[in-house]
């Protein structure tokens, strides 16, 4: 299996408004000198962690999917297509389909923890598209018992979720145990540890580790954990923003 894992420490960093929410980012924004840049139709990935009750002010955003997945506590979203502030717990999931420009401010409580990460659905299509957004609880989502293992399926078959980025599977699999994900020809698997120990193809994983698996027909994982795991197209068959 070709793995490839990139831990915490050589990630990329943030902060917002003096350190009041901090980030390590997987995939950082070219500015960030992340080690890992854009690829497939992933742009950014970022776990934002909340120190104190923080406000991140409005601003704008294009062509993008942005998607965030709240790990823990609470957040509050607002944007200028809905003009309302929206609540969002543990397990819930927010899309904006930013389109032809929107612009939005994100509230997040003390100890609140979430992952946003933004999609390339194609720019040359979406920014002349009209925003769009949607919120997704987490009791919406079907669940798959499986032995000790238990997968959310955030983003693919029997998913409410509506996205225009194509090729994408989204997963939260509680681990206990080994657990296989196929893997499609032509997809690759990347993934981040949430908490526990884990492994992905005999590698061994530490909390806020990532990882992408490719050139593999599934992804074998194995200990005790909670891992994230994005499913998408090697070659996304049209020209992203990050290449």
């Amino acid at each position: 299996m070709a793995v490839r894992i990139i831990p915490k420490e050589q990630q990329a960093y943030g902060a917002f408004n003096g350190g009041e929410i901090v980030e390590n980012k997987p995939i950082g924004f070219p500015q960030d000198h992340s080690s890992v840049r854009p690829y497939s139709n992933l742009f950014y990935w970022a776990h934002a962690r909340a120190v104190t009750d923080s406000t991140i002010g409005l601003h704008p955003h294009q062509g993008f999917e942005i998607c965030s997945f709240v790990l823990k506590g609470e957040i509050r979203h607002f944007d200028t297509r809905l003009n309302d502030w929206r609540p969002l717990s543990a397990g819930d999931v927010q899309i904006i389909r930013a389109g032809n420009g929107i612009s939005h401010s994100e509230w997040m409580g003390k100890d609140g923890e979430m992952f946003q990460i933004w999609f390339d659905p194609n720019l040359r299509k979406t920014l002349s598209q009209p925003a769009s957004y949607d919120d997704y609880r987490a009791a919406d989502f079907p669940v798959q018992n499986l032995e000790d293992t238990r997968v959310t399926i955030l983003a693919g078959e029997g998913s409410p979720m509506r996205m225009d980025t194509p090729g994408v599977q989204v997963y939260r699999i509680s681990l206990n145990g080994e657990y296989t994900l196929p893997l499609q020809a032509g997809s690759m698997a990347s993934l981040y540890l949430i908490s526990g120990a884990a492994a992905v193809g005999g590698q061994p994983l530490k909390v806020s580790d990532f990882g992408v698996v490719y050139g593999e027909d599934s992804a074998l994982f194995s200990g005790e954990g909670d891992v994230f795991v994005i499913v998408s197209p090697i070659q996304p068959g049209y020209a992203t923003y990050g290449h």
